[in-house]
C-alpha cells in the first residue's frame, strides 16, 4: 500500500536526519587519516630509484623501436620509387616482406610494453610492501583506527594527511616492519601498474604510428615493357 503524502515526504527527512546525526555518534569517536600511497612509493629515495631504472630501460627500447620504424620507412619510400621498376612479382614480394616486418614491430612493441610492467612490479612492489607496513605502525604508534588512500577521498584536511611523514619514515631506513605477504591488500591500495611508473612525459612505448602499407593490397600496377 502506498504511503499517504504526508508520510512519503516525512520519512525521507527523518532518514536524512538520521544520516546526518550519525557521523556525531558512530564516527565522533575514530581517529582518520589519509595516505597518498602512490606518493609515498614513488617519491622515497628507493623509489626514486626505481624510476630511474625504469626510465633507463625505457629509453632503451623507445631508441630501439624508432630505429626499425626509421629504417622500415626508409624501407617504404624505396619500394615506392621501384613501382615501375620492378616487375609486377618482385614488386608485390617487397611490399609482403615490407608488411610482415612492419606486424612484427608492433609484436615487439607488445612485448616491450608487457617487459617494461614486468620489471615496474618487480621494483615497486617490494617497495609497497615496506611503505604498508611503515603506515600501519605509524597509526598504531599515533592512534589512528583508519588510514584511507588519499585518492580515494574528494577532500581532506592537510594535518590528516601522513604522507610526507611516511616518506620521511622511509627514506630514514625505519622501515615496516615484516613485509606484507603477497596478495593481501587489507594493507592499502597497491597503485596500478599503469599508473605507478611511467616514462618521461608519456605512457610506456608507443611505436611511432604504423606508415600505411604502401598500396600492397591494391592491383600494383604492372611494371612497364
Amino acid at each position: 500500500m502506498a504511503l499517504p503524502r504526508t508520510l512519503s515526504t516525512l520519512v525521507p527527512t527523518l532518514l536524512a536526519g538520521l544520516l546526518l546525526a550519525a557521523p556525531t555518534t558512530a564516527f565522533a569517536e575514530q581517529k582518520i587519516a589519509v595516505v597518498d600511497t602512490q606518493r609515498a612509493v614513488l617519491e622515497t629515495e628507493e623509489g626514486m630509484r626505481a624510476q630511474a631504472t625504469l626510465k633507463k630501460l625505457f629509453d632503451s627500447k623507445q631508441r630501439e623501436l624508432d630505429k626499425k620504424q626509421e629504417d622500415l620507412q626508409k624501407e617504404r619510400e624505396d619500394i615506392e620509387k621501384q613501382r615501375n621498376v620492378l616487375s609486377a612479382e618482385a614488386w608485390q614480394k617487397r611490399v609482403e616482406t615490407w608488411q610482415r616486418d612492419m606486424a612484427q614491430l608492433q609484436s615487439v612493441f607488445v612485448d616491450y610494453n608487457k617487459d617494461l610492467q614486468k620489471k615496474q612490479g618487480e621494483l615497486t612492489e617490494p617497495i609497497f610492501r615496506r611503505t604498508v607496513g611503515i603506515i600501519k605502525r605509524l597509526a598504531s604508534t599515533e592512534g589512528y583506527d583508519m588510514v584511507v588512500d588519499k585518492q580515494a577521498v574528494p577532500y581532506v584536511r592537510g594535518d590528516l594527511d601522513l604522507t610526507d611523514k611516511v616518506i620521511q619514515l622511509s627514506n630514514s631506513g625505519a622501515g615496516g616492519g615484516e613485509a606484507e605477504p603477497k596478495g593481501d591488500k587489507k594493507g592499502g591500495k597497491q597503485p596500478a601498474a599503469p599508473r605507478t611508473l611511467t616514462a618521461p612525459g608519456a605512457a610506456p612505448v608507443a611505436p611511432p604510428a604504423a606508415a600505411p602499407a604502401p598500396a600492397a593490397p591494391a592491383a600494383p600496377a604492372a611494371p612497364k615493357k
